[in-house]
């Protein structure tokens, strides 16, 4: 059974930081590429940031570009999205996503983690 658990989320100013976890179970996180998304009150799903298996290969949604960073520890079954510059559209919960690289197919995600950016 798929787990997914998100943690990092919080209230931060304008231009602030956070790091986001995802701790997986229930598969083999070291063959599974992984999506972060996000939600914003009244909107759809939107893709932030995806890594392969390994993590040789990332890719980011525009807006997000150059200031957030997913990475992943295989041997601790997490990922992770560093988050930096943050500003005020970025508020929303985030969600960690055990997908094909690309799909958008977000079945098996977490619960999801709070992130508001606000003075």
């Amino acid at each position: 059974q798929v787990q997914l658990v998100e943690s990092g989320g919080g209230l931060v100013q304008p231009g602030g930081s956070l790091r986001l976890s995802c701790t997986a179970s229930g598969f083999t996180f070291s063959e599974s590429s992984m999506t972060w998304i996000r939600q914003a009150p009244g909107q759809e799903f939107e893709w932030v940031a995806r890594i392969t298996h390994r993590g040789q290969v990332t890719g980011y949604q525009d807006s997000v570009k150059g200031r957030f960073t997913v990475s992943r520890d295989n041997f601790r079954n997490t990922l992770y999205l560093q988050m930096t510059e943050l500003k005020p559209e970025d508020t929303a919960v985030y969600y960690c996503v055990k997908s094909s690289y690309g799909s958008t197919d977000y079945t098996y995600r977490g619960q999801g983690t709070q992130v508001t950016v606000s003075s």
